[in-house]
C-alpha cells in the first residue's frame, strides 16, 4: 500500500504549489475581508429593517433590550444586549482600529509626512465640511448636537464598492482610501473623546490613567503575550465605563501599547529557519508520515516558533482579529442598530426633517466636496501629489464613496441622541439614505471613469 502522505503529495502537488505561490500581502487580506464584510453588513441591515417593520418588531425590541448581568462575587455589571454590543463588542472593534492606526503611522501610508499629507488633508476636509453642512442646516435647532454624525467613513462598505469595480480602478486607490478612512476613524475617536463626554469621575479617570501606565510598562519591559494586554485592557474598559468617557476608547488606548517590533530580527529568523529546514531534511523519512516521526514533529514545532517570533504582536493580533471584527462584531452592531421603523405615511416629513437632511447633505455633498477640494488644493499648491496611477477622476469617485458613513456614523448618532428616540430615528434614516446615495454615485462615477481611462 502506498503511504498516505506520498499519495496526497502526488495527487495534490500542483494545487499545493499554486496555493503557496499566491502570495497575499496584508493589504490584499484587508481588502478581501472588508469586501466580504460589506456584503454581510448589507444583509444584516436589510434583516434589521425587516424585523423592525413586520410583526416581529416586538420580539426584535425585546431581544435588543434584554438585560444581561455579569456577576463576580459582590461585583455586578448589568446592561441591555444593545448596550453590551455598542459599548462592549465595539471596544474590540476600536481595538482593531487602534492597531490599524498604529501600523499605518509606523510603516503604512502615514509613515512619512510627505506621503501622509494627502490622505490626512483629504480626511480633514472630509470631516470639517460635512460637519459644517450639517450645522448650517441644523443651526440652533434641537438636532444641533448631531454635527459629528456625517464625519465618518465606513471602510468595509467603501472598500467593497471598489472591489466590485475590479481592474477598472488602480490598486493604489485602495491604499489611499484605507489611509483616508483610518485618519477619519482617528478623527471620530477624538471627537467622541472630547465632545461626547458629559460628566467626569476624576477618581475613575485616575484609575484609568494608572492602568494605561501599566500597559505602557508591559510594552517597555518586553511583554509580548497578548493575555496581559487583554486583561489590563478589560480593566481599563471598566474604569472608563465608570469615568464618563466612552468606554470603547479603552480599545484604542490598549492597542497603542501593543508591541510593534518582532522578537527576532528577520535576518536572524531566516538563519534559524534555514538551519531547522536542514535538520528536518535529515530526520525526515521518505514514505513515513510526520505523525509517526517525533523528531520531525519537534523540528516543525521549532520552525513554527521561529515564524511566530518573526512577526510582531501587533501584526498577529490585527491578522487574527480582523475576521472577527468583519464577520461578527460589525454585523451584530448593524443588526442591533439599523432596525428603523419606517412609517411610509410620514416618510416625506422624515425626509424633510433638519436632522435627516443634515446627515444626508453632510454625507453626500459635504464629504465629496471636502475630500476632493482638499486633495485638489494640496496638489495645486505643490504640497503633495497624487499617487502613481491615480488621477482626479479617481479622487472624485473616492470622495463620493467616502460618504458611506454607516457603522461609525450610526455609532456617533447613538451618542448624539441618547434618550432622544425621534431624533435618533431621523439620524439613522439619514445615514442609511445618505450612505446608499454616496455608494451608488461613487460606484457609477468610478465605473464610468474606468471606461474613459481604458
Amino acid at each position: 500500500m502506498t503511504p498516505e502522505n506520498e499519495t496526497d503529495c502526488g495527487r495534490n502537488r500542483s494545487q499545493l504549489e499554486l496555493t503557496f505561490q499566491r502570495l497575499k500581502t496584508p493589504l490584499d487580506k484587508f481588502i478581501h475581508y472588508d469586501a466580504a464584510s460589506g456584503l454581510l453588513l448589507i444583509g444584516c441591515a436589510i434583516l434589521a429593517l425587516i424585523l423592525a417593520n413586520t410583526s416581529l418588531a416586538p420580539s426584535y425590541e425585546h431581544i435588543r433590550h434584554t438585560v444581561i448581568t455579569l456577576q463576580l462575587g459582590s461585583f455586578t455589571l448589568s446592561h441591555t444586549l444593545h448596550h453590551w454590543i455598542n459599548d462592549g463588542l465595539m471596544a474590540l472593534f476600536f481595538f482593531l482600529v487602534g492597531l490599524e492606526i498604529k501600523r499605518e503611522i509606523l510603516v503604512g501610508e502615514l509613515a512619512s509626512l510627505h506621503q501622509a499629507l494627502l490622505p490626512i488633508g483629504a480626511a480633514l476636509g472630509g470631516m470639517i465640511v460635512p460637519a459644517l453642512v450639517y450645522a448650517a442646516i441644523n443651526k440652533d435647532g434641537i438636532g444641533a448636537g448631531g454635527w459629528a454624525i456625517p464625519m465618518a467613513t465606513d471602510i468595509a462598505f467603501a472598500v467593497g464598492a471598489l472591489v466590485l469595480l475590479g481592474k477598472r480602478v488602480p490598486k493604489a486607490l485602495f491604499g489611499f482610501l484605507l489611509a483616508l478612512a483610518i485618519v477619519d476613524d482617528l478623527g471620530a475617536i477624538l471627537v467622541i473623546a472630547f465632545f461626547y463626554t458629559k460628566t467626569i469621575d476624576q477618581n475613575m479617570l485616575l484609575w484609568a490613567a494608572f492602568i494605561f501606565s501599566l500597559l505602557i510598562g508591559c510594552n517597555r519591559v518586553g511583554i509580548r503575550k497578548p493575555l496581559p494586554y487583554f486583561l489590563l485592557g478589560g480593566l481599563l474598559w471598566l474604569a472608563l465605563l465608570n469615568s464618563g468617557i466612552h468606554a470603547t476608547l479603552a480599545g484604542v488606548l490598549t492597542a497603542l501599547t501593543v508591541p510593534a517590533r518582532p522578537r527576532c530580527h528577520p535576518s536572524k529568523s531566516i538563519e534559524i529557519m534555514s538551519n531547522l529546514l536542514t535538520r528536518f531534511d535529515k530526520v525526515h523519512e521518505p514514505g513515513r508520515t510526520i505523525v509517526g516521526n517525533t523528531k520531525a514533529q519537534g523540528v516543525l514545532q521549532n520552525l513554527e516558533d521561529a515564524i511566530h517570533n518573526m512577526a510582531s504582536p501587533l501584526q498577529r493580533l490585527e491578522l487574527h482579529l480582523h475576521p472577527w471584527s468583519a464577520f461578527l462584531i460589525i454585523p451584530l452592531f448593524a443588526l442591533a442598530n439599523t432596525g428603523i421603523p419606517i412609517e411610509f405615511s410620514s416618510l416625506a416629513t422624515t425626509l424633510r426633517h433638519p436632522v435627516t437632511l443634515g446627515v444626508i447633505g453632510g454625507l453626500v455633498a459635504g464629504k465629496s466636496i471636502g475630500v476632493f477640494a482638499s486633495v485638489l488644493l494640496l496638489q495645486q499648491t505643490g504640497i503633495s501629489r497624487l499617487p502613481a496611477g491615480i488621477n482626479l477622476h479617481h479622487i472624485a469617485g473616492v470622495s463620493l464613496l467616502a460618504g458611506i458613513g454607516f457603522t461609525m456614523s450610526i455609532f456617533i448618532g447613538e451618542l448624539s441622541f441618547a434618550g432622544q428616540d425621534n431624533l435618533l430615528l431621523q439620524a439613522k434614516t439619514g445615514v442609511l439614505i445618505g450612505s446608499l446615495l454616496a455608494g451608488i454615485s461613487g460606484f457609477i462615477w468610478l465605473r464610468l471613469a474606468g471606461s474613459v481611462d481604458n
